[in-house]
């Protein structure tokens, strides 16, 4: 079973993502800020992280890049997950080292499509 870590902090997408992971078999850990997501991180694999953008105090571009620091996890594939959505966001997520982008409020088939492409031989979408 593949293993993705959601960070989010807002608890009602939070569980709208766990019921949609657990929905397409995937398991997951969850952190809701940025300083939990690195130290859930560096303890643990995962095939993917689902990354709010929009965190509180350490945004998730900031996490993001803290995540391309460390080896063990550098080419974990991360996904923004983001409300915020404005023409170019996307490109700069990507641009960022993301692997691809979600937009609140989530499409269910694009995310599904996403995860199964970014669990397995991610690119960019």
């Amino acid at each position: 079973m593949k293993s993705i870590l959601v960070v989010e902090d807002s608890p009602v997408i939070m569980e709208l993502i766990k019921f949609l992971l657990t929905t397409f078999d995937y398991e997951s850990k969850e952190a809701s800020d940025g300083f939990e997501a690195l130290r859930i991180a560096k303890e643990n694999r995962f095939d993917l992280i689902l990354l709010d953008i929009q965190l509180p105090g350490f945004d998730g571009l900031e996490v993001l890049k803290e995540i391309k620091k460390i080896p063990e996890i550098q080419r974990t594939p991360v996904i923004a997950l983001t409300a915020h959505t404005m023409q170019g966001d996307e490109d700069r997520f990507l641009k960022a080292g993301c692997s691809g982008y979600v937009s609140k409020p989530i499409d269910i088939g694009r995310f599904k499509s996403i995860l199964e492409m970014c669990t397995g031989e991610c690119r960019a979408v």
